[in-house]
């Protein structure tokens, strides 16, 4: 039986190198983790444990705190360089993406660990920027595919990731994981090992799969399960860019940058979307395009960029504007462009501080949505309105949003619906004490709503 060394100095060393102490390192692996899904009480005292090797991480909590210094340093930390071990789980294939998709989704079915270790990471976010497709493009064509691929093939793949991707608009990204994922493993990235009549169909049909793979990424996003999503998004890119390395390749550019935006880790996101913006350049059409500038906004305001964050607002909006060529299926996966860019910009003047504005744009965007066919939405935009209305002292108004968000979340299977809801406690407290009207039943109602959640 091995024996611990009695103090593990390359991660000592690291942390004095990233010049933080022990409490700060211990809040940010808590805020990784909490990215990750995963509520750890790491404290100062787990972290000396971990210095001196009187205990090792548990779980997760290895790749939580490289990711943790990595962001102190700016550069890549691995489990090695910090004394540790990486998991003894199996790790998915590198390279092909073809591969790399089914090992995924094969993964995901069979709840194989190294998927369920998979932690988001800021530096994942610039992989387009160091891709080289054109070596992955040569062993993909190198191959002798037996199978005969048709058009009926691709389509059927079409279809599923659109009912799918309906119904996680209605019931979250839990609902038909599994199925989404297994489908994906066992015949729709296999499809692409086949043979084709022609290059134009086996460019479809990379694109077919790119979109189911973006699809079980943003499922595992709605869930809080945000390494494995990042993993998605990173090989649904690679696929895309077999597809079409302009359009397609920068919409997925876009999803990798989205998501870091989410949870507030903008390094990285302009050079991503500015490059996307550079690939899609006379490629799409307007719409995909204002989607493509919304997010270059967000980006910019993330960073404090507010003057290039207005110029991107407005090419949005003028993008929006254009008529031409019909939008691509996989950017109307995620709905109805000006919703999209409406609620955007929102968030984008939250950033600014322009809590009016914000309130007119969340407004605006609950037009757009239908409230039955993107019932998710619904929720996560009242919510948001409900706390731009809190921002304004507009109490009353604040816990009528709340309210609706509430009754729309009811049996949605959704991480972020749940969030959304629970982060109103703490203001609905002060309105409690203040007897604000209302704010006691709604109180309950969450309460409840949480409790049933557990």
């Amino acid at each position: 039986m091995s024996t611990l060394s009695p103090l593990n100095s390359p991660l000592r060393d690291t942390i004095v190198e990233a010049k933080c102490t022990y409490e700060a390192l211990a809040r940010d692996v808590r805020r990784v983790a909490a990215e990750n899904g995963e509520l750890l009480q790491t404290n100062k005292s787990a972290i000396a444990h971990w210095v001196k090797q009187t205990r090792v991480p548990s779980g997760q909590a290895g790749q939580y705190l490289a990711e943790a210094l990595s962001r102190r340093l700016g550069r890549v930390i691995t489990l090695k360089e910090i004394g540790l071990h990486p998991p003894d789980s199996e790790q998915p294939a590198h390279g092909d993406p073809v591969t790399v998709v089914t090992d995924l989704s094969r993964a995901d079915v069979e709840r194989r660990r190294f998927l369920s270790v998979a932690a988001f990471t800021a530096a994942g976010v610039a992989m387009p920027l160091l891709h080289d497709h054109e070596a992955v493009a040569r062993v993909l064509r190198a191959r002798e595919g037996r199978s005969l691929v048709g058009r009926d093939d691709i389509d059927v793949v079409r279809q599923i990731t659109t009912a799918f991707s309906a119904a996680d608009e209605r019931l979250g990204g839990g609902h038909g994981l599994t199925t989404v994922t297994a489908y994906l493993a066992d015949t729709a990235a296999p499809m692409l090992r086949g043979r084709f009549h022609n290059e134009a169909l086996r460019r479809e049909a990379f694109g077919a799969v790119a979109e189911l793979a973006y699809l079980a990424g943003w499922k595992h996003h709605d869930l809080g399960q945000e390494g494995a999503a990042q993993r998605y998004y990173q090989v649904g890119y690679q696929l895309a860019c077999e597809a079409d390395p302009h359009g397609h390749a920068a919409w997925m550019m876009r999803s990798l940058a989205h998501q870091a935006l989410k949870l507030r880790q903008p390094r990285h996101c302009v050079d991503l979307v500015e490059g996307a913006l550079r690939r899609a350049d006379g490629y799409v059409d307007g719409r995909t395009e204002a989607l493509l500038h919304i997010t270059h906004a967000r980006a910019c305001a993330a960073i404090g960029e507010n003057t290039s964050a207005s110029r991107a607002l407005l090419a949005a909006e003028d993008a929006l504007l254009r008529e031409d060529e019909p939008q691509p299926s996989f950017s109307l996966l995620s709905g109805p462009a000006a919703g999209t860019v409406a609620s955007h910009t929102a968030k984008e003047l939250t950033e600014m501080g322009d809590f009016p504005g914000t309130e007119q744009q969340h407004r605006d965007a609950l037009t757009r949505w239908d409230p039955v066919q993107f019932r998710r939405v619904h929720v996560l935009t009242y919510a948001d309105l409900g706390d731009s209305l809190a921002d304004q002292a507009k109490a009353d108004e604040a816990i009528e949003a709340w309210a609706q968000a509430l009754t729309l979340m009811e049996g949605l299977v959704s991480d972020r619906t749940h969030k959304a809801i629970a982060s109103t406690r703490n203001l609905l407290h002060v309105y409690q004490r203040r007897k604000v009207p209302g704010a006691v039943d709604l109180a309950r109602r969450v309460h409840d709503a949480l409790a049933q959640l557990a």
